[in-house]
């Protein structure tokens, strides 16, 4: 039979994470999520490989693992997927999303316990059956609930990534019936808001091709249950679990429908008082004159072609979707025709990635080699300090070990004119009192360091604010990391004042993080008017655990911009040189 790439990695990625919870050989584990990472980004179809039998020219595809597919393109099933099925019940799967609970306690709980939903992990919880296993304690119990709840509260929402990966397949799906004249994304993800509710996608046409396109839609291979199906709107829900929403309306009306669309309704307000200052009505059908009395006169429509169009008629310019916030954009864009943001395009070189020294699922060389591939300039590696242990953090013997083979790398890549830079970084934990977690000695070995806080995150406001400006006064800290510690739709973050920190960051000359994981997006984009009063410089990290983590970048960009950071105030959009340098000047 015939299977999809997406299909096939997906089998591999939820072997991985059985193997995990049966507590399998971590490095076995590993193959099968490179497996599914290199599948899920292959520019070829995978049953060419699998009728040409050559499925192991495809790096990180072993034997087993070409066995592996081609006995589920065949047969439907992969026997150690269907071993590790009866094993672990599908509902403990879904425990893997709870923070703070690791495979090993969960492998624990479901085999004590005997429980494998998520309401009986609660009731278990609250009811102290958790608490009273070895390792675990009322502590642990208590973050559990408390992730649980959090997963509940916020379960109609999902993260940027998802929601993008669920409207770039339809979106290019859809641009190309016929009678298709304008196509956008609208909503939040337009905005590049971190978490989003339903997608929206809204289409120019005529409406005699409505019918057809709203067709296409609803019958669509991602489409499990059609949720309504009407004249201008229809809405389906993916195999995901998502909702999106599909709009046509006819091509004069499209900017304005996009306009309304996009948000926020903050904006919007703004917008239509200023149309009805300026004697005019905005709604999603257009801009009008208002008649003497003030009201509508829909046979008066003010004449425009594009958003930008409908600005100016407001006295002003083009708004970038993602400031569109109300936080300042209106003053800013009444007298600026534009604001520099950071482009895709600006960044030059991955800064925070973890290798197999650490938790991290390839080597050194893999990691630079990846990045090369991508076209950037310099790595800056960053895996876990000694106090880590839980994340396989480094032993000063360790760190040592590590820097000689970033010299020899380095070496290489100079001598046979790739050019390309290993700075030598560490992800410092920040210590209980704020201090770094090594000797002063062997801090100034490292290139930069990166400090993050990893535990102790429900300290109080006052000691962890102290413990954050200890950390930023260290000489040695070069970069704050994820400050809060947040993990979007699992946990919020420590209680910090972060306008008081983005001001000490600054007076520093320490960077503020943009971690661009897509669980983390921050430093926040509420604080960028903070940043870009003082000069904050911040850094679109990674965070990069495997390959398929270094191209987490886009994200944090899309977050910059909707913090107002143009490329000057962003460290790795800066020169190998420019980066040096500013490690140095400590």
């Amino acid at each position: 039979m015939s299977v999809s790439n997406q299909e096939v990695a997906k089998r591999l990625h939820e072997i991985y994470q059985l193997m995990q919870l049966a507590g399998e050989n971590r490095f076995r584990a590993i193959a099968f999520d490179r497996a599914a990472q290199t599948i899920e980004g292959l520019g070829e179809d995978i049953n060419t490989y699998i009728e040409q039998d050559n499925l192991t020219d495809i790096k990180g595809i072993g034997n087993s693992i070409a066995e592996d597919i081609k006995s589920y393109a065949s047969t439907g099933k992969i026997d150690v997927l269907e071993d590790l099925r009866q094993k672990i019940p599908s509902g403990v799967i879904e425990w893997l999303d709870i923070s703070g609970l690791g495979p090993k306690n969960i492998a624990k709980i479901h085999k004590e316990l005997g429980i494998s939903d998520l309401e009986e992990l609660k009731e278990a919880c609250l009811d102290g059956r958790v608490a009273s296993l070895d390792g675990l304690g009322e502590k642990s119990a208590e973050k559990i609930v408390k992730s649980i709840e959090w997963m509940e509260q916020h379960e109609e929402r999902c993260r940027l990534d998802q929601a993008t990966e669920i409207a770039e397949p339809l979106f290019n799906f859809l641009k190309e019936l016929q009678g298709v004249e304008d196509i956008e994304v609208a909503g939040s993800l337009r905005r590049s808001l971190e978490t989003i509710g339903d997608v929206d996608i809204l289409v120019g046409a005529e409406q005699e091709h409505a019918p057809d396109i709203f067709d296409a839609f609803v019958e669509h291979d991602l489409v499990v249950d059609i949720l309504g199906r009407g004249d201008t709107k229809s809405s389906i829900r993916t195999s995901d679990g998502r909702q999106v929403d599909l709009r046509i309306v006819k091509p004069a009306e499209f900017p304005a429908a996009l306009m309304y669309f996009t948000g926020s309704k903050e904006h919007n307000v703004v917008m239509r008082q200023r149309a009805r200052e300026r004697g005019m009505s905005l709604n999603e059908y257009g801009l009008f004159k208002l008649n003497d009395e003030g009201d509508t006169d829909f046979e008066q429509p003010v004449e425009y072609g594009s958003e930008t169009d409908i600005y100016r008629q407001l006295d002003l310019h083009f708004v970038p979707p993602e400031l569109r916030e109300d936080r300042g954009e209106f003053d800013y864009f009444e007298d600026h025709e534009e604001m520099e943001l950071l482009e895709e395009d600006d960044i030059r070189g991955v800064i925070h990635a973890h290798s197999t020294y650490s938790d991290g699922k390839y080597s050194i060389r893999q990691i630079a080699e990846a990045c090369i591939e991508r076209g950037y300039e310099y790595l800056g590696l960053t895996d876990h300090s000694q106090t880590a242990a839980y994340a396989g953090g480094l032993s000063p013997d360790e760190v040592k070990k590590q820097w000689e083979e970033v010299d020899e790398l380095n070496e290489e890549f100079k001598s046979n004119g790739t050019n390309f830079r290993i700075f030598k970084g560490i992800e410092s934990d920040i210590l209980g009192d704020g201090s770094l977690d090594y000797e002063d000695e062997l801090l100034d070995g490292f290139e930069f360091v990166i400090a993050s806080v990893h535990s102790g995150m429900e300290m109080s406001k006052s000691k962890m604010m102290e413990r954050f400006r200890n950390a930023i006064k260290n000489p040695y800290t070069r970069i704050v990391g994820h400050p809060t510690g947040r993990l979007l739709l699992k946990r919020d973050g420590s209680d910090l004042d972060m306008n008081e920190l983005i001001e000490l960051a600054a007076e520093y000359n320490t960077a503020i993080e943009i971690n661009a994981n897509p669980m983390r997006l921050e430093l926040d984009w509420r604080h960028g008017n903070k940043a870009r009063e003082v000069g904050l410089i911040s850094s679109i990290n990674p965070d990069a655990h495997s390959i398929k983590g270094i191209d987490y970048i886009k994200y944090g960009v899309k977050i910059a911009r909707k913090g107002k950071f143009g490329k000057d105030r962003i460290l790795n959009a800066k020169s190998a040189d420019d980066v040096a340098e500013f490690f140095r000047n400590r």
